[in-house]
């Protein structure tokens, strides 16, 4: 048993946190694998869109593991297995592959949140672009309550993607907040009853799916790449995109199939 599934289904990648006991708190071995599953996501022609989310319907993910990951981070635990040993023989590299904080992938990403999604699992989820959550999901920065901070993206992310005070009552308090709550602010897309979650996840992931794919992971890159960047500036990055992408044959196969009333066939060159 892994501590993350990483699975391809028809064009979709599966990345499921698997330490239901734990609430699907991260250890090294599910930063590990997580990492690699976005460098496999990113590289894999094939895989159009992934699909985030955890095994049972308590957890998304409580964020790091209190008991084994943040012991051997502040070295009051010493590598005791490969994992471990791997972990922290190149640490910045896994953990910020891991939170894609930074890490250039510009394919979408769905979060299909079920339960808590605390403290790592609240800063993941802000490095993805579409959000659902059931109706049981509830979502913190729980760090400073601990005394620590949330250095996983949230305090550079969480301020440009919801309303500033918001962010800092968030941040600040370390409390929870409600699937309603989270919807309210803009934090996720829907709310959906427990059910419903991964069905509609994969509505989602077929709708993005039926796109191009180039012009997909273009509209990302160009939002990323111009967050907080002067207009002008913004502007040509938002240029050399759009003329890259009106290249593609993508470009020429989606405006024929209009022409000749058939859905278009991408190929994603």
């Amino acid at each position: 048993m892994t501590d993350l599934i990483y699975e391809k289904r028809d064009g979709v990648a599966h990345i499921t946190f698997n330490r239901p006991e734990r609430r699907n708190a991260l250890s090294p071995e599910s930063i590990i694998r997580l990492a690699e599953a976005w460098i496999d996501y990113r590289d894999d022609d094939s895989l159009r869109v992934a699909i985030l989310t955890g095994v049972g319907d308590k957890a998304f993910c409580a964020g790091g593991d209190l008991g084994r990951l943040l012991p051997l981070f502040t070295g009051a635990r010493q590598p005791e297995d490969e994992w471990d040993r791997k972990l922290m023989g190149d640490l910045p590299l896994y953990m910020s592959t891991a939170l894609l904080r930074p890490f250039e992938l510009f394919k979408p990403i769905i979060a299909a949140i079920n339960g808590y999604a605390l403290a790592g699992g609240s800063e993941l989820l802000q490095a993805t672009d579409i959000r659902i959550a059931s109706s049981n999901a509830s979502f913190g920065l729980t760090e400073t309550q601990r005394g620590l901070v949330p250095g996983g993206g949230s305090m550079v992310r969480l301020a440009r993607q919801i309303p500033y005070c918001k962010a800092m009552e968030i941040l600040m308090t370390g409390d929870a907040m409600s699937a309603e709550e989270a919807l309210r602010v803009g934090f996720v897309n829907e709310v959906v009853e427990p059910d419903r979650l991964m069905p509609r996840a994969l509505e989602f992931a077929h709708r993005l799916k039926k796109n191009g794919p180039i012009a997909v992971a273009a509209v990302k890159e160009a939002v990323l790449r111009t967050s907080g960047v002067p207009l002008d500036e913004a502007y040509g990055i938002e240029a050399e995109i759009s003329a890259r992408v009106t290249q593609s044959e993508d470009a020429r196969e989606g405006p024929r199939s209009f022409m000749e009333k058939r859905e278009p066939v991408f190929t994603g060159k």
